[in-house]
């Protein structure tokens, strides 16, 4: 804050909020705790999400929907970087949740991606030792870029010592399709209604950081996922600040 430290360069990042309709009405969404071991946002209740891999940017992928020229406009930035930025939004939900924005054309998607074979890809990708380009072609499948929506775009704050340049988007769970826990950075995996969240946060049950907060929020207003998908947005990044109220630093957004 006193400007006697450069900020640390972030990360490209997505995350995608996966949504499904709640019985008898309105939606719910899928977040994962992450475990307090965790260098960033240990024990908070997060959308699917990490940093995009240099092969996400550098290895080709066929998209079906948006092309990665479109999603440069959408999310303001170049082709390249959006091409990498959705391939790590799809290919993190599924290293996180098992559900897979893919199919073998534009007319369908993955159905299953429970059985061994599909954990055994899935590991392969949490360890690097497989690509997300190779994973999709060696399976016959394309990128479905029209199943995500953009949603915002936040920046962790810069007195943080570890960073992110974050797109958010959100998604419907495919038809047959479900979210599994599957382990690795979470301890605690949950479907739940955004308002129902909020509540639980506000009690301290749940720890929300404020992009999340924010993104739950908007989400409760929806009625079906329908309207979620459907709701225009502007996206501009958001890059909250540190300032000093009442003898105690805060973190706020900018005005």
């Amino acid at each position: 804050m006193a400007g006697r430290l450069a900020p640390v360069r972030p990360r490209d990042a997505a995350t995608v909020a996966v949504v499904r309709p709640a019985v008898p009405s309105g939606v719910e969404v899928y977040l994962i705790r992450r475990k307090v071991s965790m260098a960033f946002a240990a024990g908070a209740y997060v959308f699917p999400g990490g940093s995009v891999d240099r092969r996400d940017v550098e290895q080709p992928v066929t998209f079906h929907g948006p092309s990665p020229e479109e999603w440069a406009g959408l999310l303001g930035t170049d082709a390249s970087t959006a091409r990498g930025l959705v391939c790590a939004a799809v290919r993190e939900t599924f290293e996180e949740s098992g559900v897979l924005l893919a199919g073998p054309g534009g007319d369908g998607v993955v159905a299953d991606t429970t059985g061994e074979d599909w954990e055994a890809d899935r590991l392969a990708l949490v360890g690097k030792t497989l690509s997300f380009a190779a994973f999709l072609a060696r399976r016959g499948l394309v990128l479905r870029s029209d199943l995500l929506r953009p949603w915002a775009h936040w920046i962790t704050p810069e007195v943080e010592a570890l960073r992110f340049d974050t797109r958010f988007f959100v998604a419907a769970l495919p038809p047959g399709q479900r979210a599994r826990d599957v382990g690795g950075e979470a301890d605690l995996v949950t479907w739940v209604r955004p308002a129902e969240a909020l509540a639980r946060g506000a009690a301290g049950e749940m720890r929300l950081m404020t992009p999340t907060h924010r993104t739950l929020s908007e989400l409760a207003g929806h009625d079906d996922v329908a309207a979620v998908l459907a709701a225009p947005r502007e996206i501009a990044p958001i890059l909250p600040a540190a300032v000093e109220v009442d003898g105690e630093i805060r973190i706020v957004e900018r005005p």
